[in-house]
């Protein structure tokens, strides 16, 4: 059988993945993530996950290549990973007291098939304080991920409401991924 490759250098992708039990190696994807402003911001994760997967794939044929994106938007807009500690304030005082989503975008290849998917959830923050903010980010949890916070550390704390998967605000969707891979598998 082919093996599998993840497309992600994310040590929570990473995670999420082995704890569906499949045998896997990881490869980056070096994609120019930049998307047109045209684009509607709910395809982009689906979007950016399909170019991941096509570009290792192409380094690596004739194995079966998972890649994710993970996207948070907030009226319209996609708020990605904070570039300075600056950046992440500011993400974060606007994630404060709303609601926002989180696309997860996902796709599994391989040299004649593609299928991808999206996993969409909705977060609600409480109203946070300069101080707990600056304390986060004083951490420095939230400088690698997408709307500045990880749900599954100290970002948890800010989180009001869930609707949706949480795996998938964690970067990957591993109930409907398991299914998914089963079926393309099969």
């Amino acid at each position: 059988m082919n093996r599998i490759i993840l497309a992600s250098q994310s040590p929570r992708r990473k995670e999420l993945l082995t704890m569906l039990g499949y045998d896997f190696t990881v490869q980056k994807s070096d994609v120019d993530e930049t998307v047109s402003e045209s684009m509607p911001t709910d395809d982009v994760a689906v979007y950016l996950a399909e170019l991941k997967g096509e570009a290792v794939l192409k380094k690596f044929p004739g194995n079966i290549v998972i890649a994710a994106d993970t996207v948070v938007i907030n009226n319209d807009s996609i708020l990605g990973k904070p570039k300075n500690e600056d950046d992440a304030l500011e993400i974060l005082k606007t994630l404060s007291g709303q609601e926002h989503k989180v696309i997860t975008g996902v796709a599994i290849l391989t040299d004649d098939k593609m299928i991808s998917f999206s996993s969409k959830t909705t977060v609600s923050f409480y109203d946070l304080s300069d101080y707990e903010i600056k304390q986060y980010i004083d951490s420095k949890e939230p400088m690698d991920k997408a709307g500045a916070y990880g749900i599954q550390g100290l970002g948890g704390l800010f989180v009001k409401n869930i609707n949706g998967d949480f795996y998938s605000v964690m970067g990957l969707p591993i109930a409907k991924l398991n299914k998914e891979l089963k079926r393309f598998l099969s």
